[in-house]
């Protein structure tokens, strides 16, 4: 059986004495596309940032290639941490850099390659997501949907393993958004890279999805594990069915 390439174990996240989830539990497989979706406030964000180390749990663990990411050394982490690609949602781009030295700094500071070969690979990224040919833009140059696969590019310069989304469609329109979700197919398909977004756009959810966690904000914990699509047709529970069609309506489970 193949080793799965996150496993989250009975996971608390809290501030303080106030409980945001409580007892997350589920896998994400090699090579999927993984959506973190739940109402405003249902910790989305912040399942994200304990993934990638930024918060620390209060209870459980997230485990990454079968080893404890929670319990791991400085060293250990930095090492995992060299396999994540990461976007933020306002994109992070450096607006004193052209995109082209935006991909290259973390060439710079993790690899030997020498400057010529940045300049390759910088421009290959760039062309991966459809900005062959601006290299030597600023970030204030190009349209926010441009800006959005830049950062995307510079995510990628390290050939992850593992790519975070956070809320990947914000601010877009929806044709720019359309794009950016055939995008993230494209490089699924072409890479084999595991995607695990944090969205609430229900367009967004059911094109990519393979799976997904839903954080229930009523009741402080998941409610539904599975693919979008399956759940809208058999709906485990009503805020589930409530979310995905965006209704006040009830439904019988």
């Amino acid at each position: 059986m193949t080793r799965p390439q996150f496993e989250i174990k009975n996971l608390t996240m809290a501030y303080g004495d106030f409980v945001v989830m409580r007892n997350l539990d589920f896998v994400i497989p090699r090579g999927e596309i993984f959506v973190i979706m739940g109402g405003s406030g249902c910790g989305k964000s912040t399942l994200l940032k304990h993934m990638i180390g930024l918060l620390d749990p209060t209870e459980g663990e997230v485990c990454f290639e079968g080893r404890s990411f929670t319990a791991a050394d400085k060293e250990a982490r930095q090492e995992m941490l060299r396999q994540f690609g990461i976007t933020f949602q306002a994109g992070a781009l450096w607006t004193s850099m052209t995109l082209a030295e935006n991909i290259a700094l973390p060439l710079r500071e993790y690899t030997d390659l020498s400057v010529d070969e940045i300049k390759e690979v910088a421009s290959l990224k760039l062309s991966l997501v459809g900005l062959r040919g601006f290299e030597g833009f600023f970030p204030h140059e190009i349209s926010g949907g441009m800006q959005k696969r830049a950062s995307l590019a510079r995510a990628m310069a390290l050939d992850p393993k593992v790519l975070f989304f956070d809320e990947p469609s914000a601010g877009l329109d929806p044709v720019s958004s359309r794009r950016l979700d055939d995008l993230i197919l494209q490089l699924r398909d072409s890479l084999g890279t595991t995607i695990i977004i944090v969205t609430h756009e229900l367009q967004s959810i059911f094109s990519i999805a393979d799976n997904s966690v839903f954080l229930d904000v009523e009741l402080r914990t998941q409610s539904a594990l599975g693919n979008p699509s399956e759940m809208l047709k058999n709906p485990p529970n009503a805020n589930v069915y409530q979310f995905l069609t965006r209704s006040s309506e009830s439904v019988a489970v």
